[in-house]
């Protein structure tokens, strides 16, 4: 029997954790202000959500719009703020002003996760680098897995870059979970499975009405049955 494909959908409150999980999601992203594609919540929120789901939730760590890490000890001081309401599993990754890995930040805010499994978000698709930045980060504690749409401009270009990838598991940087997001289509998910492929990853196809509206338990359940239940 086939592994079950991993869902996972984002989430900015309770009512959209609640639908993520009725319509058969796997995982939670939780963040706050899409606006600036997805900021770090506040701790009640996590909180709130750890209570009412028994699904994994991955935090954002991330204070501000852009890929620069900015003000490096309050992200880590969000780190402990966030495990104290919690949270378990993260998500984060800083790039420098050259678009490559800024790892005394990634080292600073990881480090107070303590061996937490994390995701390194779509920062790898603005990298200078994206093979340089998997091999800096390869045996980095806790990171399982790359949120990547195989490109800045999202999965339609990204595709070949996907696949590639994906071929070259085993390979040093190359070890941890392929998280497909990022203008995902779910025309896009059977060439993906063919490769090999067992994440993905939604947000605005999880909401009919936008990013005004909630997740839609129903439209969360389509994507389950297309990845297979």
């Amino acid at each position: 029997m086939s592994k079950r494909a991993v869902l996972e959908v984002i989430a900015l409150d309770v009512e959209d954790a609640v639908a993520a999980q009725a319509g058969g999601a796997d995982r939670l992203e939780l963040v706050t202000d899409m606006a600036a594609d997805g900021l770090t919540p506040a701790a009640a929120t996590v909180t709130a959500i750890r209570a009412a789901v028994d699904i994994p939730v991955r935090v954002m760590l991330r204070l501000a719009d852009g890929f620069a890490a900015g003000a490096v000890e309050r992200l880590a001081a969000a780190a402990c703020e966030m495990r104290e309401a919690g949270a378990e599993e993260f998500v984060l990754g800083f790039l420098d002003g050259d678009g490559q890995v800024d790892l005394a930040a990634v080292e600073r805010v990881a480090g107070e996760l303590e061996g937490c499994r994390w995701t390194f978000h779509r920062a790898i698709d603005h990298a200078a680098d994206r093979d340089a930045l998997r091999k800096q980060l390869a045996d980095f504690p806790g990171l399982d897995t790359y949120l990547t749409a195989g490109s800045a401009r999202g999965v339609d270009v990204g595709v070949p870059v996907l696949c590639a990838e994906a071929g070259r598991r085993g390979e040093p940087g190359y070890g941890q979970q392929l998280l497909v997001g990022g203008g995902l289509r779910l025309e896009h998910v059977p060439v993906l499975l063919d490769e090999g492929i067992d994440a993905f990853h939604i947000g605005g196809a999880a909401r009919p009405d936008g990013w005004s509206g909630p997740v839609s338990a129903e439209a969360v359940a389509r994507w389950r049955s297309v990845l297979g239940s």
